[in-house]
């Protein structure tokens, strides 16, 4: 039987996008150091492909969460202000990384925002899903997984030379554990 993902179509574009566009985005962007938020910045090449790419696992992430979370309300919920932060961070763009060129910063400070509600909600999600696995074994896992999230936020804030790796990491392990989630051998039986 095989299972239709609403989110991994849209994890391969991220997988593609944040590897590849770097070098048709903007001048002087860094993999390493730059997120993926500013290569879908204000006035950026290109950054309109990033933004599509925010919003397609926006919308992918909140199907899954009312397809398969029907249930348990407070995950579903969560999981759709995830999915509703990546889509406002496709709509709020952040500023240029490039000095002068005109940006609105109110538009900034909304993309920050989103952005916050994407990595608080994510957290919330993992954390919650520990009280309603039925093996403990994917307990712990979910559990490890809220405390990745904790330490590479912090680490982008810490070690900012590599905020663009510690992100990157983030987003693929993230988006990871929520297809492994959602389609290991026995979804059906565990929710």
């Amino acid at each position: 039987m095989r299972i239709k993902s609403y989110i991994f179509p849209g994890y391969v574009i991220l997988l593609l996008v944040m590897f590849i566009l770097p070098f048709y985005g903007a001048e002087g962007y860094e993999i390493a150091k730059n997120t993926t938020s500013q290569l879908g910045a204000q006035n950026t090449p290109n950054s309109w492909i990033m933004n599509v790419t925010f919003c397609i696992l926006g919308i992918g992430t909140i199907v899954e969460a009312h397809i398969h979370l029907k249930r348990y309300w407070v995950h579903k919920i969560l999981l759709t202000l995830f999915g509703l932060g990546l889509i406002s961070t496709g709509i709020f763009q952040h500023a240029p990384i490039i000095d002068g060129i005109p940006y609105s910063l109110t538009e900034d400070k909304l993309h920050s925002l989103a952005a916050s509600v994407v990595g608080f909600s994510f957290t919330m999600f993992a954390f919650s899903t520990a009280f309603i696995e039925k093996n403990n074994k994917r307990r712990i896992l979910a559990i490890i997984k809220g405390l990745i999230s904790i330490f590479l936020s912090i680490l982008m804030f810490q070690v900012t030379d590599y905020t663009g790796i510690w992100q990157r990491i983030m987003f693929i392990t993230a988006f990871a554990w929520l297809i492994y989630l959602f389609y290991r051998n026995n979804l059906r039986k565990a929710y």
